[in-house]
């Protein structure tokens, strides 16, 4: 059996690891599924973020400033049903159906569902080709073991325009 790439990137918030993570998929040939996350934003200011289905391109709220309930961090709150009903739903199904798993990402507001928690060990207990970003300030058990489990990369301003390429050579196997 082949060894597949497992590639965990981290870097400090807004230095590109979502943007990284779609120009790497433009860049592989495998079928590909899991969750991107993205900023919701409205006149300008960021007022959310948004959570898509990679495979089925099913979209939902992640977190939102105007969430009337669910798990409260900072200034937003998170919608559990939709991280776990559209978020966990990509993981599973990818686990189940993809040759690459994408997990964007592992952070505050996701470590707050249940269910999540279980989704990504399942992830990581696979055989699938892994693409997962953390937040750099993130102390939780499930990140300390992913960093340590698979090939970290620090995405940094100086380094994240030719990561695409490389990145996606490894998960091709091609590198």
């Amino acid at each position: 059996m082949e060894v597949k790439a497992r590639i965990a990137l981290t870097g400090h918030p807004g230095v590109g690891k979502t943007t990284l993570i779609k120009r790497v998929l433009e860049r592989v040939s495998l079928k590909v599924g899991g969750m991107l996350t993205e900023e919701i934003r409205k006149c300008g200011h960021r007022v959310g973020f948004s959570i898509t289905d990679l495979e089925t391109g099913a979209t939902g709220t992640l977190a939102h400033l105007h969430l009337a309930r669910g798990p409260q961090l900072g200034r937003y709150r998170v919608d559990l049903a939709d991280l776990e009903g559209v978020g966990v739903a990509a993981i599973r199904r990818a686990i189940a159906e993809c040759d690459l798993v994408v997990i964007d990402e592992i952070a505050p507001m996701e470590l707050s569902s249940p269910a999540f928690l279980p989704a990504v060990e399942a992830a990581l207990a696979s055989t699938k080709a892994l693409l997962i970003s953390t937040h750099a300030h993130v102390d939780h058990p499930l990140v300390h073991r992913v960093r340590q489990e698979l090939e970290l990369i620090r995405v940094k301003l100086s380094n994240r325009d030719e990561l695409p390429e490389r990145i996606a050579k490894k998960l091709e196997g091609t590198s």
